[in-house]
């Protein structure tokens, strides 16, 4: 059974950091390309960052270029995303995304970027 755990969300100031983690299970995340997705009130769920499976390189959506960082730890099957310079516009509910079938999604975890 394919299930996937966010957490590592809060609130932060402008220019804080947080970094969220998710925690994969029924499958090995080092054999499919994962993704980090936002949805933030009002508005579309958006790409922010992806990870190939293999070879190929990270890619990211304009917005978050400089500031996230996503990383893949192999041991443990956890994929994260570093997120530095946090923006009052940064703030929305984050997604982990396996993309292999029809797609598998975690349940989200709360970012706030507030002063």
């Amino acid at each position: 059974q394919v299930q996937l755990v966010e957490s590592g969300g809060g609130s932060v100031q402008p220019g804080g950091s947080l970094r969220l983690s998710c925690a994969a299970s029924g499958f090995v995340i080092s054999r499919y390309a994962m993704s980090w997705y936002r949805q933030a009130p009002g508005k579309e769920r958006e790409l922010v960052a992806d990870i190939p499976y293999v070879g190929g390189s990270t890619n990211y959506a304009d917005s978050v270029k400089g500031r996230f960082t996503i990383s893949q730890d192999n041991a443990y099957n956890t994929v994260s995303l570093q997120m530095n310079s946090l923006k009052p516009e940064d703030t929305a509910v984050y997604y982990c995304k396996a993309k292999f079938g029809t797609g598998y999604w975690g349940q989200g975890t709360q970012v706030t970027v507030s002063s």
